[in-house]
């Protein structure tokens, strides 16, 4: 949830930072390009965008934390993902391809990792953010042994 709130914030915090830089242009300059309405109300769309940065920041990492699921089971995959319609995700394990570990810098910092699970199709991949670096790796292993194990003809 840290990673997320983080990557929020960062985020609105460049916006933030940008229309501040608009705005004092806006304020500061003899331009006549400015339409008369905005000139004198620049500043309030850098408080809308604070207030709305604030608000994502923490509000929305609470609600990914609650809405996000997932389970390894011993022959399939489950992720349960959305913000306001849901989407479950199924992966077989004997229709795994890949199955991957990365980091973000951010992911680096916190000592998490993203695993990431491939099948031949683009839908039937997955992805579980979040996780502990020794957690996603022994799992990345152990998915791959038993993708190996069950291995079918696909075609």
């Amino acid at each position: 949830m840290a990673q997320w709130a983080i990557e929020y914030l960062l985020l609105w915090g460049l916006i933030f930072g940008l229309s501040w830089g608009v705005a004092a242009w806006i304020d500061g300059s003899d331009w006549k390009g400015v339409p008369g309405w905005l000139s004198g109300r620049a500043w309030w769309f850098v408080v809308a965008i604070g207030v709305v940065g604030l608000l994502m920041g923490t509000v929305a990492p609470v609600w990914r934390y609650r809405v996000h699921r997932w389970e390894v089971s011993a022959d399939v995959v489950y992720t349960r993902t959305g913000w306001f319609s849901r989407e479950w995700l199924l992966v077989p394990v004997s229709r795994i391809q890949t199955v991957d570990t990365g980091q973000g810098w951010i992911e680096r910092i916190l000592g998490l990792a993203t695993l990431k699970v491939n099948t031949a199709s683009h839908t039937g991949s997955s992805e579980v953010a979040g996780l502990p670096v020794a957690l996603a790796t022994r799992m990345a292993e152990d998915l791959a042994h038993r993708a190996h194990d069950l291995r079918d003809d696909a075609t």
